[in-house]
C-alpha cells in the first residue's frame, strides 16, 4: 500500500515539476532539522564558525579568514547572504562590508555539504567537521591551488575557535568517474570506497549552500536506470542545471569495495573496537546481500518519497542499527547484537543511569532512552556501562572476550568473501595479509605470550593498591604458584578472595600486569613470598626493568616490519628471581669463606650460582613473551635458544641482564651478560650461530636427510601405519609393495602424495568415517569418527589446519607466502561403505566462515617439570586451564561447552586451534604432529562431554 502523501514520479506518465519541487524541499527539510541538532550540539563559536563558511567561499576579502587573495575561485551556487548573516560576519569583522555582484558572475563554488556524525545520535562535543566543497571542473591548476590553501587557512582559523575542520575538494564529474586525489572525509581509507563513501555521503550529509544533490530527486526503482532518468529530467527542463549538482548513483556496489571498507574498520578496530564495530557489521550486512545489496542511502531516499520523514528514524545511525538488528536477529546471533548495542551506547556516550544522569534533556538523550527501554535494559546495565572510565581487570577481561571473537570472525569473513567473490586485488590481497598479521600479533595467544586484555575498552586499569602472593598450589601438590589480588591483605587475609590473574611463575604475572597497565608507578604493592626468597627490594628493581624494557605505550608497528617475520627487539634476562642461589647450595661453609667469584664454578666445587632465567622479550610485533629456565642446565638452554632466535639481521636485539638475589647479584648479572656479549660478538663478526652452539654444547650436530622409504619390508600393518605416521622434516615419497595392505584404502591414498600441501582424504560408512590426512611432508595421520553428516565431519578439521597454516605462515616473510602457502586439499573415497576403495575425488574445501560464527576452543601446550606438559583451553576466549582446576580440566571445559550449545544434539566437540611453539622451541613442527595432539586432547574433551551427558 502506498503512504498517502507517497510520490512516485513516472518518466512514461510525465513528470510534474511542482513533484519534483516538493520533493526538493523534503529533503531540504530533512536537511534544515539535522543542521538544527547539529547546531544545538556545539558552542557558540562553533556555531560561527559552520554559519559563517558558505560567506567565505562566497566572497574573497581580506579581512575575512581564509582569504589568500582576489583571485581565489569564489561565489556559490544560488548563494546570496542575507542581513543576519552579514550582521554575523561584521561581529566578527567590524570593517567587512558585503558588496553584491551584479550581473551574472562565475560562481564555481558549486555546494556546500557538511558530513559525518554532526547532527546524528552520535554527534559528540570533540565531533569534528568534515566539510565537502565541490567546485567546478576546468578552473585551473593554480586556481585549485589557492582554493586548496583557503581551505587549509580556514580550517586554522576554524581550531582557533574551538572547531576541528577538515576540507575536501570535489570535482563532481570527476568524482563520479572514480577520480580522486585525496582522502574525502577524516575516516576515510583511499580510493578504494568510491560507492560505500558516497552511500554515507547521501544518507549523512547535510547541505549547507549551492546545489542540491541530483541523486535526490531520482526514485529508488529508477536508481538502475539513472543515467536516463536524470538526462530526461534535464532535456526537458524539469529541472535546471544550475540547480543540482550530480554526484552519481548507487544501483550497483562492486564486491571489492566491502573489502577495503572491512579492512579499513578491522585496522581501526584493534585499537578501537567499539567505534570500528557498527561499520564493520554494516559492511557484512552488505557483503551477505551481494549482489542485490540495499544500501542504506536508498532506504532514506525511499522514505523522504514516501513522506515518512521521522528525524528520529531517518537519523543515521539509527538506520545503520536498524538494519544490523535485523540481520542480527534473522541469524539468531543474541550475542552479537548485544554487542552491537553496548557499542551504540558507548559511542553516543550519553549516559542514562541514575547516578550518572545530568540534567540536560537534550533529543540525543531522549532517543537514545527510547532505544535502551526497547532493548529491555535495566538501571544495572546502564551503571555498568556508564562507568567504562572506571572499569578495571575483571570487566575488561570480559568484555575484550566478545570484542576479539567480533573481530577475528569479521577477518574470517572478509577473507572468505574475499575469496568467494574473487572481489580481492593484489593489493588488497596484500593488505589482508597485514591485516591478518596485525590481528595475530594483537589478540593471537601462544605459549608464553602476554595477552594484552585491554584494547581501548577502558581508558584506565591501573590498581591503586595490589596484594603479591605465593601459596601452594593444591591442583597439583608440591608446587607453588603466584596469585595477585586488589587492595592490601594480610597473611591468610587473600585465600578469602579470588585473585585477579595467577601464573606458575612470578614474572609472567609481572609481565602480564605491567604491559596491560594494571600496576604503574603509582601503585603499592603488599608482598607475602611465601616460601620464595623474594624481598620487597628486590620486588621494585624487578619492576623497574620491565618499564624501562617494555616502555609504554608501545610505537604502532610499521607494515614494513609485519612484511617479516617477528625478530627480538628488547631481550631482559633476571637470573635468580626470588631465589638466594648460596642457600640452595651443599657446601655452604665452603661457599661463603672462598675468595673464588666465577658464578658459574664458584669456590672451586663447580658449584654453579646461577639457577635460573627469566627471559621477557619484547619483538618487531610488539608481542611481549616470557620464558622461563631452571635447573642444571638452565643456563645452556638459555643460550641454545638465544643463538636459535638469531637469523641473519643487520640489528641485534637490545640485550639487559639483571639480578636482584640476596647474594652476589651483580657478580652474577656481569658473569652471564659477559658470555652473552663474547656469543653476540662472535656472531656479529660473522659465526654461523649453530657452530657455536656445537661448542657451547660440545655436542655435534648430525643433518639427517630422508630420502625415499619403501615399506616393502614392513609387513605387521600396525608397523606400516606407524612408520607412515612418523613426524619429517622433509618431504619423503611412500612406495608400497604391491602386496602390502592390499585390502585397505591406504594403497590408492599414498599414490596422491605430492609435497607443498596437506591433503584430506575421507570415506563415509554407516555411522562413521575414516579419515586421512598426508601432510606437507608426506607423514599420515589417520582418525576413524562418528558421522553425524558431511558437513559436521569435515568443518571442524578445516577450521583446525587453517589455524595451522596461519601460525605456520607467521614464521614466513609475507612476500614469500604466495609461494610457500599450503594449499588444503580434499579427496573423497569411493564408494561409500564397506569393501575397498575403488576410486578417489577431488572436493572442494568446506566453507569455515560464510555461515555462523563458530564456538571456538584453542588449546595451548606448555611445557612442565620433566615430560608433563600443562594444557589450557580458550572456549569462545574465556581461559581454562589446569593450574585453576587440576585433573578436573577436560570436565569443566565439556560442561562450558555443552552450556553453550544451542542445540541438544549429541555431537563430538572439537579443537579448532593450537599452539605447540614452546614444546617445539624454534622448529615449526609438521601437522602431522598438530593432528596427533589435537586427537588427544579431543579424545579427553568428548570423554569428559560422554560423562555429563550420561550424568543428565
Amino acid at each position: 500500500m502506498n503512504h498517502p502523501h507517497e510520490i512516485r514520479p513516472d518518466l512514461h506518465e510525465g513528470i510534474d515539476r511542482k513533484v519534483l519541487s516538493t520533493l526538493r524541499g523534503r529533503f531540504l527539510q530533512l536537511n534544515q532539522g539535522r543542521l538544527e541538532r547539529a547546531m544545538e550540539g556545539l558552542s557558540s563559536r562553533q556555531q560561527q564558525v559552520l554559519t559563517l563558511l558558505p560567506l567565505f567561499f562566497h566572497v574573497n576579502h581580506p579581512l575575512l579568514p581564509g582569504y589568500v587573495s582576489g583571485s581565489t575561485p569564489a561565489g556559490v551556487s544560488g548563494f546570496e547572504p542575507d542581513a543576519d548573516l552579514l550582521a554575523e560576519a561584521q561581529r566578527l569583522t567590524r570593517s567587512f562590508t558585503y558588496k553584491p555582484r551584479h550581473g551574472n558572475p562565475p560562481r564555481p563554488i558549486h555546494g556546500l555539504f557538511l558530513m559525518g556524525s554532526l547532527g546524528t545520535l552520535a554527534q559528540a562535543e570533540q565531533s569534528d567537521m568534515d566539510l565537502w566543497v565541490c567546485h567546478a571542473p576546468g578552473i585551473g591548476e593554480g586556481a585549485l591551488a589557492e582554493l586548496r590553501r583557503k581551505c587549509q587557512l580556514l580550517e586554522a582559523w576554524a581550531a582557533t575557535q574551538g572547531a576541528e575542520a577538515h576540507f575536501f575538494l570535489i570535482e563532481p564529474q570527476g568524482f563520479v568517474q572514480g577520480e580522486r586525489d585525496s582522502q574525502l572525509s577524516s575516516d576515510d581509507c583511499g580510493t578504494t570506497q568510491h560507492y560505500l563513501l558516497l552511500d554515507e555521503f547521501y544518507r549523512t550529509a547535510i547541505w549547507l549552500a549551492g546545489r542540491t544533490p541530483l541523486w535526490w530527486l531520482v526514485p529508488v526503482y529508477e536508481e538502475h536506470n539513472y543515467q536516463a532518468y536524470t538526462q530526461t529530467l534535464l532535456s526537458k527542463r524539469f529541472i535546471r542545471a544550475q540547480d543540482d549538482l550530480d554526484l552519481g548513483h548507487l544501483a550497483h556496489i562492486p564486491p571489492g569495495e566491502f573489502v577495503g571498507a572491512g579492512l579499513w574498520q578491522l585496522f581501526k578496530g584493534i585499537d578501537s573496537p567499539y567505534k570500528s564495530l557498527l561499520k564493520l557489521l554494516l559492511t557484512e550486512v552488505y557483503a551477505s546481500e551481494h549482489p542485490e545489496v540495499r544500501c542504506l542511502s536508498l532506504d532514506y531516499k525511499r522514505a523522504v518519497f514516501a513522506n515518512r520523514l521521522d528525524l528520529d528514524e531517518l537519523d543515521p545511525y539509527v538506520m545503520v542499527y536498524r538494519r544490523i538488528e535485523q540481520y542480527l536477529q534473522r541469524r539468531g546471533e543474541h550475542a552479537r547484537l548485544e554487542l552491537v548495542r553496548r557499542s551504540l551506547y558507548l559511542k553516543v556516550n550519553k549516559k542514562l543511569s541514575a547516578l550518572a544522569r545530568t540534567r540536560s534533556a537534550g533529543w540525543q538523550r531522549q532517543l537514545l532512552e527510547r532505544l535502551t527501554e526497547e532493548w529491555g535494559w535495566d538501571e544495572r546495565q546502564l551503571a555498568l556501562l556508564d562507568s567504562r572510565s572506571q572499569w578495571k581487570v575483571r570487566q575488561v577481561a570480559v568484555e575484550r572476550r566478545e570484542l576479539v571473537a567480533e573481530l577475528n570472525y569479521s577477518y574470517r569473513f572478509l577473507s572468505q568473501f574475499a575469496r568467494d567473490q574473487n572481489a580481492s586485488s593484489r593489493a588488497d590481497q596484500r593488505d589482508l595479509n597485514v591485516l591478518g598479521r596485525r590481528l595475530y600479533a594483537a589478540f593471537e595467544r601462544r605459549a608464553g605470550k602476554i595477552e594484552v586484555i585491554n584494547p581501548g575498552i577502558a581508558p584506565d586499569v591501573a590498581e591503586d593498591t595490589l596484594t603479591l602472593v605465593q601459596s601452594p598450589n593444591r591442583k597439583e601438590p608440591g608446587t607453588h604458584h603466584w596469585g595477585l589480588y586488589n587492595g592490601n591483605l594480610g597473611v591468610h587475609e587473600w585465600e578469602h578472595f579470588s585473585p585477579i590473574k595467577r601464573c606458575r611463575e612470578l614474572l609472567e604475572l609481572l609481565t602480564w600486569a605491567h604491559r596491560n597497565g594494571v600496576i604503574d608507578s603509582s601503585t603499592r604493592l603488599a608482598l607475602h613470598p611465601g616460601v620464595s626468597d623474594l624481598s620487597e627490594f628486590e620486588l621494585f628493581n624487578l619492576l623497574g626493568s620491565l618499564q624501562q624494557t617494555i616502555a609504554l605505550p608501545l610505537d604502532t608497528v610499521s607494515e614494513i616490519r609485519l612484511l617479516q617475520p617477528s625478530v627480538a627487539d628488547e631481550i631482559l634476562l633476571l637470573v635468580n628471581v626470588g631465589i638466594d642461589p648460596l642457600r640452595h647450595h651443599r657446601d655452604l661453609n665452603i661457599l661463603m669463606t672462598t675468595e673464588r667469584t666465577d658464578s658459574l664454578s664458584y669456590a672451586g666445587v663447580r658449584e654453579n650460582l646461577v639457577l635460573t632465567f627469566d627471559q621477557i622479550t619484547l619483538n618487531s610485533w610488539n608481542e611481549v613473551l616470557v620464558q622461563r629456565y631452571d635447573g642444571e642446565h638452565a643456563l645452556m638452554r638459555c643460550l641454545r635458544d638465544f643463538l636459535n632466535s638469531q637469523g641473519p639481521r643487520t640489528q641485534r636485539p637490545r640485550l639487559r641482564v639483571r639480578c636482584f638475589c640476596h647474594n652476589r647479584a651483580q657478580a652474577i648479572a656481569q658473569r652471564v651478560e659477559d658470555i652473552f656479549e663474547t656469543v653476540q660478538s662472535l656472531l656479529d663478526q660473522g659465526l654461523n650461530h649453530r657452530y657455536l652452539l656445537q661448542v657451547a654444547q660440545h655436542t655435534h650436530v648430525l643433518d639427517l636427510v630422508p630420502g625415499q622409504v619403501s615399506l616393502t619390508t614392513l609387513d605387521d600393518q600396525d608397523a606400516v601405519l606407524a612408520h607412515l605416521g612418523e613426524e619429517r622434516s622433509q618431504y619423503s615419497p611412500l612406495y608400497l609393495d604391491a602386496n602390502a595392505l592390499q585390502d585397505h584404502d591406504l594403497p590408492l591414498v599414498l599414490e596422491q602424495g605430492q609435497p607443498g600441501c596437506i591433503q584430506v582424504f575421507y570415506r563415509l560408512h554407516e555411522g562413521w568415517a575414516e579419515l586421512y590426512v598426508l601432510d606437507e611432508y608426506n607423514a599420515l595421520w589417520q582418525q576413524r569418527l562418528p558421522l553425524q553428516d558431511e558437513s559436521h565431519l569435515l568443518l571442524p578439521l578445516q577450521r583446525f589446519l587453517q589455524s595451522v597454516v596461519v601460525r605456520r605462515d607467521a614464521q614466513l616473510p609475507l612476500d614469500s607466502l604466495q609461494q610457500a602457502a599450503l594449499d588444503i586439499l580434499y579427496y573423497q573415497l569411493l564408494p561409500n561403505g564397506p569393501g575397498k576403495c575403488r576410486a578417489l575425488e577431488p572436493r572442494p574445501a568446506p566453507q569455515v566462515a560464510g555461515g555462523q560464527p563458530y564456538y571456538e576452543v584453542q588449546a595451548i601446550l606448555q611445557a612442565g617439570a620433566g615430560d608433563d606438559v600443562h594444557v589450557t583451553l580458550y572456549c569462545d576466549q574465556q581461559e581454562f586451564s589446569q593450574l585453576d582446576h587440576g585433573d578436573q580440566l577436560y570436565a569443566v571445559v565439556a560442561r562450558q561447552i555443552l552450556r553453550q550449545r544451542r542445540s541438544a544434539g549429541n555431537y563430538r566437540c572439537y579443537i579448532t586451534d593450537l599452539d605447540l611453539s614452546e614444546l617445539l622451541e624454534d622448529e615449526q613442527g609438521s601437522t602431522v604432529l598438530f593432528l596427533r595432539y589435537k586427537r588427544e586432547l579431543e579424545q579427553s574433551l568428548n570423554d569428559g562431554l560422554e560423562q555429563l551427558q550420561a550424568g543428565l
